[in-house]
């Protein structure tokens, strides 16, 4: 763990000297991009620029008005997991500087409950852009409110969000373009959110780990995720976690229900006779994990579980290996 520590300078002329004067917390190591943001930061009226690495259990001696930027490139924990943890204790709006698609990265940022997403390589123009949203306007003296009292509305666009409109962006950054499974990004995520949960509840939660032996077409991979759907139910996650492997979490799953599934995608696989792009019937390799187990106590162990009985089915030519 890298000890936390932080660094305080000016960054417009009335910067520091300003009782008013609010503060861009960086989050994240030192080198160009912590430099670059520094740099944007002097071009700002009445900001100071504080620096500091990260700490799972600290986070910055903040209030209302400065804002967070955390780089991506940290890990353990990463951007995504500090703005989870973060949400309601800092009082900041939060960015995450990334040097992915920001089309796709957004998405994934205010899903974990950033503000949004800049470039790493943070210019003042970006980030005045960014910090030009209007501040909450503050609060009227009493004397000055109005003696009616209006009834509170939803803006139109929410309504309409939450009446069922699909967020085709949202959607396009957790999902694989091939497969249209979630892609590795939400897997991630969503492995700590199900742990988690299934930990809290006490509740069975299975991860099944299958992989091909070899590759194959778009529209064969397409039909193989169409079998993985209609072998699961609504509740469950299925995503491609690399080039020939997907990975499912299965809640309140035990290991014979999740062999039960493997078995049915497999049965499926066969009965069509799925081809790999060498023109030989689709092999699958299926490992599967499931807790609450006694050597199972972080999410870590369920997936490296999950992965020896993968590693000890490929072995023995395919089929389904449950872990023990």
């Amino acid at each position: 763990m890298v000890k936390a520590k932080s660094k305080i300078t000016r960054a417009g002329a009335q910067g520091a000297n300003s009782s008013q004067a609010r503060t861009l917390h960086w989050i994240g190591a030192e080198g160009a991009p912590v430099e670059a943001a520094q740099a944007a930061a002097r071009a700002l009226e009445g900001w100071n620029f504080r620096a500091q690495s990260a700490q799972s259990a600290q986070f910055p001696k903040s209030r209302a008005g400065d804002v967070l930027l955390l780089d991506a490139a940290l890990s353990a924990p990463n951007a995504y997991e500090l703005c989870r943890a973060w949400i309601g204790k800092t009082g900041c709006r939060t960015f995450v500087l990334t040097d992915a698609d920001p089309k796709l990265a957004e998405g994934i940022a205010q899903f974990c409950g950033a503000s949004g997403v800049l470039p790493r390589k943070l210019t003042a123009a970006a980030l005045r852009r960014a910090l030009g949203a209007p501040q909450p306007a503050p609060q009227l003296a009493s004397s000055a409110r109005s003696k009616t009292r209006k009834k509170p509305a939803l803006p139109r666009s929410r309504m309409r969000d939450m009446s069922g409109a699909i967020d085709t962006a949202l959607v396009a950054s957790i999902t694989d373009p091939e497969s249209n499974l979630f892609n590795y990004a939400f897997l991630n995520y969503k492995l700590d959110e199900e742990f988690k949960r299934a930990s809290r509840f006490g509740q069975p939660l299975s991860c099944v780990l299958v992989g091909l032996d070899g590759e194959c077409e778009t529209q064969t991979l397409r039909e193989l995720a169409g079998i993985f759907l209609g072998a699961s139910r609504d509740t469950d996650v299925l995503g491609r976690f690399d080039q020939t492997s997907f990975l499912f979490f299965l809640p309140a799953t035990g290991p014979d229900g999740a062999r039960i599934m493997a078995e049915r995608v497999l049965a499926e696989v066969h009965k069509r006779r799925l081809l790999d792009v060498l023109g030989d019937e689709l092999s699958l390799s299926v490992g599967i994990a499931a807790t609450p187990h006694a050597k199972i106590r972080q999410r870590e162990d369920l997936f490296a579980v999950a992965k020896r009985a993968f590693t000890l089915a490929q072995r023995k030519g395919g089929g389904v290996v449950v872990g023990t």
